[in-house]
C-alpha cells in the first residue's frame, strides 16, 4: 500500500529518485544521485519533449533531498533491461503505440505522463552511456532511442533526491525522464522554474544550500502558487492532498 502522505510529499517536490539511482557525469563515469555535487554535468536532452539531442546539463540544485527517508517509488522496467524508479507525481517522457526497440523518436511523438500513470506497453527513452555525445559524423549528437515498458511495480527504496538541471531534463538509470513533478506538463513547469535559472545565472546560487534536506523553497513557492491560480486538474491528484506541508 502505498499512504497518501507519502505520496503528497513526493508531488510537492520536483520529482524524486531513490539515492541508489545513477547519473553519468560529462566524463563517461557514472555516479549516484545522491552524490553529486553542484556544477557538476549530468547526461540529459535539450528537447523539452525528451527527444532532443542529449547534452551534458549543469546540476543547479536539489529541489528535494532526504537521504535518510524511506519511500515508495513506481519502478519502470523496458524489454531493453533498463530500469528506473520514480516516485509517483514525477514526469517521465513515453510515447503510445508501436516502437521498434532501439529506433528513434519521432519529433511530436513523446510527451509527460506521472510515473503512476505509466503503464506497460508504452515506450520510454533510455541511453546506454554518454559515450560518442557531442561527436559524430557532421557533429551529430546523440539522441535517446525507444524501449518499450515491459513492467511497472511498486517497490520501497531509502533516500529521495531530486536534482534540477540547467535543461530540466537528465538521464537516470539510462532513462530519460524531466526534474519535475506535480503538474501535468514538462513545459509548463519548465518555464515556472525560469526565475530559478535566472537567479543561478545571475549569482552563482539557486537560493540555498545545496546539502539542505527537504523540499526546495522555490518549489514550495511554486506549489502554493500554483494552488491559488491553476484548475485542481493541473495536478497530480495526491498533490493537493496536504497543501500545509
Amino acid at each position: 500500500m502505498i499512504y497518501q502522505e507519502e505520496h503528497s510529499v513526493a508531488a510537492k517536490s520536483g520529482g524524486c529518485f531513490p539515492g541508489g539511482a545513477w547519473v553519468t557525469l560529462e566524463d563517461g563515469g557514472q555516479r549516484l544521485i545522491q552524490e553529486l555535487q553542484p556544477g557538476e554535468r549530468v547526461l540529459a536532452s535539450s528537447g523539452s519533449d525528451g527527444s532532443g539531442e542529449l547534452v551534458y546539463s549543469e546540476v543547479l540544485t536539489f529541489l528535494d533531498r532526504d537521504p535518510a527517508t524511506r519511500k515508495e517509488f513506481y519502478t519502470i522496467r523496458t524489454e531493453g533491461g533498463v530500469s528506473l524508479s520514480l516516485t509517483a507525481a514525477h514526469l517521465l517522457f513515453v510515447s503510445e503505440g508501436n516502437c521498434s526497440e532501439g529506433a528513434e523518436p519521432t519529433p511530436g511523438s513523446m510527451r509527460t505522463v506521472y510515473a503512476s500513470d505509466v503503464r506497460p506497453g508504452q515506450c520510454v527513452l533510455t541511453t546506454v552511456s554518454g559515450e560518442g555525445v557531442g561527436k559524430g559524423e557532421e557533429g551529430r549528437k546523440g539522441v535517446g532511442h525507444l524501449s518499450r515498458i515491459s513492467r511497472v511495480s511498486v517497490q520501497e527504496d531509502k533516500g529521495v533526491f531530486a536534482p534540477l538541471t540547467r535543461h530540466g531534463t537528465l538521464s537516470v538509470n539510462g532513462m530519460v525522464a524531466s526534474c519535475y513533478a506535480v503538474v501535468d506538463g514538462h513545459d509548463l513547469a519548465h518555464r515556472a522554474f525560469a526565475p530559478l535559472r535566472l537567479l543561478h545565472r545571475w549569482t552563482g546560487s539557486a537560493g540555498g544550500h545545496f546539502g539542505d534536506t527537504g523540499v526546495h523553497w522555490y518549489s514550495q513557492l511554486l506549489y502554493w502558487i500554483g494552488s491559488l491560480l491553476l484548475d485542481s486538474g493541473h495536478f497530480h491528484p495526491w498533490g493537493l492532498a496536504d497543501p500545509g506541508r
